[in-house]
């Protein structure tokens, strides 16, 4: 029996999927409180753990694990990078990267059929990060860190209805809908990563070592950026 395990820790929220080739689809999700510190380092493995029993699965049954590479918060993918790491050299398991905004994608084009989705990630300092799909299901440029005046030119750049998903969606929602795309309202399901779309792409894509899985940061790290402004070298 193939099972996948895939989880994501780009943003606040812990989110892990659990499907087999029965066709079980499982998910469990830790979102912290307002103002609180994300729980990626408690959650994660607990969560993978209580999936797995309400499946009544070990994890010496697990087939495939589909690790959320980002792009995202600096910590929270190298929690999620180091546990998949180290699962995987553990028991052998198969290993696939999963890009978090493609997850965000998926789920958008399940959802809305024949929309083009551009997946907005809140990437702080005033910035997104963003992707976008055409109606067909193809990426379109390379996943970018960009100023909210620069959301309106990817959404222009697609033809016929836009989607736009993702908590940066939310943030950014005046830039993209006066581009003309459509931002579902705060708290509706589509801006969060979803369980069933990770080990859609988990089960879909390529295997890679343990060495070989790397975070997705797009831009530097916050601290980087932090320490180069305070010495006045370039970002």
């Amino acid at each position: 029996m193939s099972v996948v395990l895939a989880f994501d820790t780009a943003t606040a929220a812990t989110v892990v999927g659990l499907s087999t080739a029965a066709g079980i689809v499982g998910e469990r999700r830790d979102r912290p409180a307002p103002g609180t510190r994300p729980n990626h380092a408690e959650q994660l493995l607990a969560l993978s753990a209580e999936l797995l029993a309400e499946a009544q699965l070990r994890w010496r049954d697990v087939t495939r694990i589909g690790v959320g590479v980002g792009p995202g918060t600096f910590t929270g993918l190298r929690i999620g990078v180091a546990t998949g790491r180290a699962l995987a050299q553990a028991s052998g398991t198969a290993l696939v990267a999963v890009s978090t905004l493609e997850a965000l994608a998926l789920a958008a084009r399940s959802a809305v059929p024949g929309a083009s989705v551009v997946a907005v990630l809140d990437a702080r300092r005033g910035e997104a990060f963003v992707a976008s799909w055409s109606s067909e299901g193809t990426q379109a440029g390379p996943v970018q860190a960009v100023a909210p005046a620069a959301l309106g030119t990817l959404v222009a750049a697609h033809a016929g209805p836009v989607v736009a998903v993702g908590d940066g969606a939310v943030r950014f929602r005046a830039a993209l809908e006066t581009a003309g795309a459509v931002v579902a309202p705060d708290g509706d399901p589509s801006h969060e990563v979803h369980g069933k779309a990770l080990c859609e792409l988990a089960r879909a894509g390529e295997l890679i070592a343990a060495a070989d899985l790397l975070p997705q940061y797009v831009r530097l790290p916050d601290a980087e950026i932090a320490r180069r402004e305070r010495l006045g070298e370039p970002a």
